[in-house]
């Protein structure tokens, strides 16, 4: 997540090493960023020990998705009403996974999460539920869980937001991650990806996934330069009346702005 808060409270999480042994070394764990947290007008907010905000949460609605580019993030809805295997790479705040298990009952949610201390502090500070037979959290880097042919073709939706402390460009950006991803996906699943349009990370990106994606559509900027892509393994057609219609029954359900998302798309197909 690519928004700038100051960050005003730090936690590290991270021990000191073992000492000089004669036996083998283990191998090495890797190095993470102290989990911060800040908070502003009722909004409960994630740091890596920058002012980078990486996920949100409005403290009476806990469930609610907060920021504009993670409700962007379940415009997939458009096309699936029924996913049978959500799957979030990058926890942040776990708010996407919070919602799909609570917006979904029969699906399955999984959400996969390197640091296991942002897994420990969404638990503690985000209401993140525990897992139970239909939420798996799991630590784990998100390059192994893509490459893990135990993954591939059973995730109908795939949602990627995987951002370090530097914020810099998503932290897996090649062509062979993407087709990872691609290989994951059922016949008509759906990635969504968290880019940064003001950075060249973002054509790096969109170039990496046309080489796995046969379908790819860009949402309009939100925030300090979020563009949330849409990448499907089967392409679609854009009916945009029927996606409107759709779109109706996503804001009574869950009152999220899927209207604008309909807008957005029909104005990166046509222009207007």
């Amino acid at each position: 997540m690519l928004i700038k808060r100051k960050s005003i409270e730090a936690q590290a999480n991270r021990k000191a090493g073992p000492g000089k042994t004669d036996t083998p070394k283990p191998p090495r764990k890797p190095k993470f960023a102290p989990v911060t947290l800040s908070e502003q007008e009722g909004v409960r907010y994630l740091h890596f020990g920058t002012e980078w905000v990486q996920g949100a949460m409005r403290i009476r609605k806990p469930d609610w998705i907060e920021l504009e580019y993670a409700q962007q993030m379940m415009a997939w809805m458009l096309f699936n009403a029924e996913p049978a295997h959500i799957v979030q790479l990058g926890l942040g705040t776990g708010a996407l996974t919070k919602f799909s298990h609570r917006q979904f009952p029969k699906a399955r949610v999984t959400a996969v999460e390197l640091n296991p201390s942002v897994v420990a502090i969404c638990r503690s500070m985000f209401k993140l539920p525990s897992n139970d037979e239909r939420l798996s959290v799991i630590e784990m880097d998100a390059m192994d869980f893509v490459n893990d042919a135990a993954n591939h073709g059973k995730v109908d939706v795939l949602q990627v937001d995987l951002y370090d402390a530097t914020a810099k460009g998503p932290v897996l950006d090649t062509p062979e991650f993407y087709a990872a991803c691609s290989d994951c996906l059922s016949p008509g699943g759906i990635m969504t990806v968290n880019l940064f349009g003001d950075h060249p990370s973002y054509a790096k990106n969109l170039k990496a996934m046309r080489t796995a994606f046969r379908q790819i559509l860009c949402l309009p900027e939100v925030h300090d330069g979020n563009v949330v892509a849409l990448a499907f393994k089967t392409p679609v057609t854009l009916d945009f009346p029927a996606l409107y219609e759709r779109a109706a029954q996503i804001v009574q359900s869950t009152k999220l702005p899927a209207k604008s998302w309909v807008n957005g798309l029909k104005t990166a197909q046509t222009g207007e």
